[in-house]
């Protein structure tokens, strides 16, 4: 499972010359973008690097400055509108005197500056027009700020790409003229933070397999990644295929992302609580249940039953970028409930891939990894929140549970279980003490033979940083992308080729029903009745913001089974014929639910809304449940 990202990179609003405040060439190639504000101590030190990066583009640069007051500030608040009250050709004037008088923003400042415009001679009249105009002023760009996904101030934006990195000259100017390491972190980030962008690597990567599976390198292709890689240390050798590498160690990675996501929701999360979990939890089950059923009835030959566990998984990364797509037309609310349900999936999952497809057990291997489980826990009892010893300890878990025959990749869900959260930051008390360090570094800044931080305010810092996140939640940042964007693009690339030809449907008719019948039509089925068996028996309460017919399109998504549905069939078939028509039909049913989720996505919100309009006035809506 992997979730897509999902947080605003770019400028929600674009630069409008009539509009927005603009200093310097309107027309030129470069722009960049503030959302500031005047009682912000960081916006008034950037002010100084915007001077000098101004001075250096000229003319090929346009700022941009749009309020963001600081939350909770009356003085910021009245600061901006103050400077939204002063004439078109006096604004920037304004702005650099609100910016500049005084070391921090004071009520003498905004008296001062109102006595240089001449508004503290207005009659109430036009006073009152002028304020309520600059208070509309600043209130859009404070919705623009949000809706660009502006947390603090300032908040840069170069050519409509929010900007992260440090606000000194040369990093400006850098990540402004676009040199090639800005511009190629700028693109990265942006991609990753669309929200298909996970599913769409991993459409490329089956699809660049199949390809290259079918053209003249198909069998050079095939080959490699069965050659042999491994470690010989004197008499010992672990070598492995590149394959397995990547089923049994690259993937690891994937599982311990899902174990530490599924440790997050059942703490902090949607699942955290019975009355949260209770109806996706209910729909999981059925989407588990349901398909195991439907590939059991409908497969007749013995030598596939194995294979059982094949439609019962979901690809979240796939599922939820096609919600993300389709924008307005699928309610937040549906994407939570997929996003819990995929996690029960996961469990189910893990527990099927650690009961049923392992190999034969080696019981004084497994007895080590129960000695090196107890070390973690040793660890995390005492509250170790070093992630280094835990990394060393997973590793040598992983080997021992892959001599031990159980799936090495269950070395991920067992480390994420005992990599330690701890209880929330006193961000201000952190705040204060980093501001602190800073400003005492800062006074020694042009001193002779000093050129940066001393080694102990850096480990100051690194101590405060340490403590903004949980070792957990740190691993997660972390891992997560690299889970979504680089392991399971590979494992696609490595799993996804098969052979297309007749051949292939010859004789595996039945298996590939089973599949197909499982993930497409066992998916939708099973979430949506134990669903509706859950809040009948009043086990659950009824979807919340969202209606049925979306929770069967949900349930469609659900039958996109490529990542999980592809791993479990490399285990449960032996025979390279029967793997090859398994993917085929696990690509098959995955396209349809795709479309079928759409197709019922698509007017959903529409038909809810007509259905509510149709009820008499003061009545609430009818549920589909009653």
């Amino acid at each position: 499972m992997a979730h897509a990202g999902s947080e605003v990179h770019r400028l929600d609003r674009p630069v409008d010359n009539a509009v927005d405040h603009i200093l310097g060439n309107p027309d030129a190639p470069l722009t960049l973008v503030e959302y500031g504000s005047y009682s912000c101590p960081h916006c008034r030190a950037a002010n100084a690097h915007l001077t000098e990066v101004r001075d250096e583009l000229g003319n090929r640069l346009k700022y941009v400055f749009r309020h963001r007051p600081v939350t909770g500030s009356e003085l910021a608040r009245r600061a901006a509108d103050l400077a939204e009250r002063a004439p078109p050709e006096k604004f920037w004037d304004t702005h650099i005197k609100l910016m500049t008088r005084s070391a921090t923003l004071t009520e003498e400042d905004l008296k001062a500056v109102a006595a240089d415009l001449g508004i503290d001679h207005e009659d109430a009249e036009q006073a009152a027009r002028e304020e309520a105009a600059a208070k509309a002023r600043v209130a859009a760009d404070m919705q623009s700020a949000v809706s660009s996904g502006v947390r603090f101030t300032p908040t840069f934006f170069i050519n409509g790409r929010r900007y992260d990195g440090p606000w000194d000259t040369v990093s400006f100017r850098d990540a402004i003229i676009g040199r090639l390491g800005p511009r190629v972190l700028a693109a990265a980030i942006s991609f990753a933070g669309w929200g298909p962008s996970a599913g769409l690597l991993l459409i490329i990567a089956a699809l660049v397999a199949v390809i290259l599976t079918n053209t003249g390198v198909g069998e050079d292709f095939t080959s490699f990644w069965e050659r042999e890689a491994g470690i010989t240390i004197g008499s010992l050798e672990f070598h492995m295929s590149l394959l397995h590498w990547i089923n049994d160690g690259l993937l690891t990675i994937f599982f311990l992302v899902v174990g530490l996501e599924i440790k997050r929701e059942f703490t902090v999360g949607h699942l955290a609580s019975r009355k949260s979990a209770t109806l996706p939890i209910a729909a999981a089950l059925g989407g588990m249940i349901v398909p195991v059923i439907l590939y059991l009835l409908v497969n007749q030959n013995p030598a596939w039953g194995n294979g059982w566990g094949v439609p019962m998984a979901t690809d979240t990364a796939f599922a939820v970028a096609i919600m993300v797509m389709m924008g307005s037309k699928v309610p937040i609310e549906l994407r939570v409930f997929l996003t819990a349900a995929a996690i029960i999936d996961d469990i189910g999952a893990v527990a099927v891939v650690a009961v049923f497809y392992s190999g034969d057990m080696h019981w004084e291997w497994l007895g080590a990894a129960a000695a090196v489980t107890a070390a973690l826990g040793f660890l995390n009892y005492g509250k170790v929140y070093r992630l280094t010893p835990y990394l060393i300890l997973g590793v040598i878990l992983w080997f021992c549970v892959h001599e031990g025959g159980l799936h090495a990749t269950l070395a991920g869900i067992v480390l994420a279980a005992f990599i330690p959260t701890r209880p929330p930051p006193d961000l201000g008390a952190l705040m204060i003490q980093a501001n602190a360090i800073v400003t005492e570094e800062a006074k020694h800044s042009n001193e002779v033979l000093r050129q940066g931080p001393s080694d102990g305010a850096m480990r100051a810092l690194n101590t405060i940083y340490d403590r903004l996140e949980s070792p957990a939640d740190r691993l997660l940042r972390v891992a997560a992308a690299r889970s979504s964007y680089v392991v399971l693009p590979i494992f696609a690339l490595a799993n996804g080729g098969v052979l297309i030809a007749t051949d292939v449907f010859a004789g595996h008719t039945g298996l590939m029903l089973a599949i197909f019948a499982g993930l497409f039509i066992g998916k939708p089925a099973g979430f949506f009745l134990l669903a509706w068996l859950a809040v009948r028996l009043k086990l659950a309460d009824p979807p919340h913001g969202y209606n049925w017919r979306q929770l069967l399109g949900a349930g469609s998504l659900a039958g996109i089974g490529f990542t999980m549905s592809l791993f479990i069939a490399g285990q449960a078939f032996a025979l390279e014929s029967d793997f090859a028509a398994a993917k085929i039909a696990i690509f098959g049913a995955s396209i349809l639910s795709a479309l079928a989720g759409v197709a019922i996505l698509w007017n959903a919100n529409k038909a809810n809304e007509d259905e509510e309009a149709d009820e008499p006035e003061g009545q609430p809506a009818r549920a589909l449940a009653e």
